[in-house]
């Protein structure tokens, strides 16, 4: 079961706001990857991560993903409640990257307490401009920099993430969070491997020189 003491704003609350948003407060588990929200769902309100990993990414027309942060245990995400911040003008979707669980605030909840706690409002309004930084980080990779500089500094990133320079994911799935084609994936791996910068196999990427890799985006 989950605890309301869980919510990360929760020693700026009254008692009375406690038991509105625990009257909203649900937990949601979800499968890997199945979708945890669409566009065309109603609005999710807030979500706070207990376990697991949730990936927040846009689609294109075309049907190219581009993955704009990731959301882990003890994480928090606003943007997928654009219906409460009048700032957020896109929808982003959201899926699980692994088994995941969560617990979610309604909207209606949260936006009553919202405007009438101005710490909440800061709170929520500080976790979106951090998560706005890091969609203009990734704009700013898609701009500026070339797609080997790119997924370098995304197995660098996951090396340090999981800590471990082993990485179990698919080149469909680094893809995804690129923005790419699994192809173009497949041909730098080959040439990082070639480098002697990683090793490839089946459904596993091994980083063999960190020093080597880190230098390919500095």
């Amino acid at each position: 079961m989950f605890d309301a003491k869980e919510i990360p704003f929760y020693n700026h609350l009254t008692q009375g706001e406690i038991e509105l948003l625990k009257s909203g407060l649900y937990q949601k588990k979800f499968v890997k990857g199945q979708l945890a929200h669409s566009s065309t769902e109603p609005c999710l309100g807030v979500i706070i991560v207990r376990k697991g990993k949730l990936r927040a990414y846009l689609i294109s027309d075309q049907g190219k993903e581009i993955t704009l942060y990731y959301l882990s245990s003890g994480d928090t995400c606003v943007l997928s409640a654009s219906c409460i911040l009048d700032s957020i003008s896109f929808e982003v979707l959201v899926e699980a990257v692994e088994d995941t669980e969560v617990m979610q605030i309604t909207a209606s909840c949260f936006n009553q307490v919202m405007k009438t706690n101005v710490m909440v409002e800061n709170f929520a309004l500080k976790l979106a401009a951090e998560k706005f930084s890091d969609v203009m980080w990734v704009m700013q990779q898609i701009l500026f920099f070339s797609m080997d500089k790119r997924l370098a500094m995304y197995l660098y990133q996951e090396m340090i993430d999981t800590k471990s320079a082993t990485l179990y994911i698919t080149h469909e799935n680094i893809a995804k969070s690129l923005g790419t084609a699994r192809e173009v994936v497949t041909r730098l791996l080959r040439q990082f491997a070639q480098d002697e910068v990683v090793e490839v196999t089946r459904g596993k990427v091994t980083v063999i020189d960190r020093n080597k890799l880190q230098a390919m985006f500095n």
